[in-house]
């Protein structure tokens, strides 16, 4: 999507055409309510593999406010006016519609190097953000450069609203500004507060990563002493619990323990809640 181009792959016909246009969607929170103790994946429920390719993601969240609700009840009862009290939009549509198509057949900024030098810097200060943690664990990745690329684009794409064909410093800073008021607050672990792209790139944040990577040691290292030996769940998530001094969710332990058995380390009997450890196989 971030490439414009579509692939096409059928009947020994292999092409690739352009598809040079913007793609702008709407999305509602799942069971129609905005959780903001889960993050935007969570949330919205989309794979990973589609959210991460666009280059700004806005949260408009319906929160109570006077004067903004004031405005949006004076519209909607001006609509059912016997003439219609409505504001009028500051230009034409067509005039706008000329004006869009004109800057996308005749505009084509490029790069100058103030420009540049701007990009290179407010990347490496975005990357800079995601080791602000305390040792080598805790560092999350606050930006990639899929981000880099957008931060390309929009660039270029606010010169050419100004008619412009040349992407100056100014574009540069009101991308970034862009950035970080959409997608990075989009990105906000709601867990910890920082900023993790991985949320959008792949799902799970840092912190989950790590809290799975503990769980799968610490399960191994307790099955590891009862070979041959039959668990039930429970019991295992209570020792865990005082392993790790953490409350281990079950849902996490269950996904461990699947994970566990395809690579033929458990007998995992999930609808009696049993867990067998193979002898000889987990060290």
């Amino acid at each position: 999507m971030e490439q414009q181009t579509v692939s096409i792959a059928k009947a020994g016909i292999i092409a690739t055409l352009n598809a040079r246009t913007s793609i702008l969607a709407s999305a509602n929170p799942v069971e129609s309510r905005y959780n903001p103790s889960l993050s935007v994946v969570e949330n919205i429920q989309l794979p990973p593999t589609l959210l991460s390719r666009f280059d700004l993601i806005y949260l408009i969240l319906d929160s109570p406010s006077i004067e903004n609700d004031r405005m949006l009840a004076q519209h909607l009862v001006g609509l059912y006016y016997e003439t219609p009290d409505v504001v009028e939009p500051p230009m034409d549509h067509s005039l706008l519609r000329d004006y869009i198509a004109y800057a996308r057949e005749n505009i084509h900024p490029e790069l100058s190097d103030n420009a540049s030098r701007e990009l290179i810097a407010a990347y490496l200060e975005m990357r800079r953000m995601g080791n602000s943690g305390s040792g080598g664990r805790g560092r999350t990745i606050s930006a990639t450069p899929r981000q880099l690329e957008s931060l390309i684009r929009i660039s270029e794409s606010l010169a050419r609203m100004r008619y412009s064909r040349v992407v100056t410093h100014r574009d540069v800073q009101e991308a970034v500004r862009l950035m970080k008021v959409a997608t990075q607050s989009a990105a906000t672990d709601p867990r910890t507060g920082r900023i993790d792209m991985d949320m959008i790139n792949t799902g799970r944040s840092t912190v989950e990563r790590e809290l799975e990577e503990t769980l799968g040691a610490s399960l191994k290292e307790l099955l590891a002493e009862r070979r041959g030996n039959r668990m039930s769940v429970s019991e295992i998530r209570r020792q865990l619990n005082e392993i790790l001094n953490v409350n281990v969710q079950q849902d996490d332990l269950l996904e461990c323990l699947r994970t566990m058995e395809a690579d033929g380390l458990v007998q995992f009997n999930e609808r009696a809640q049993t867990v067998f450890v193979r002898a000889g196989v987990i060290a």
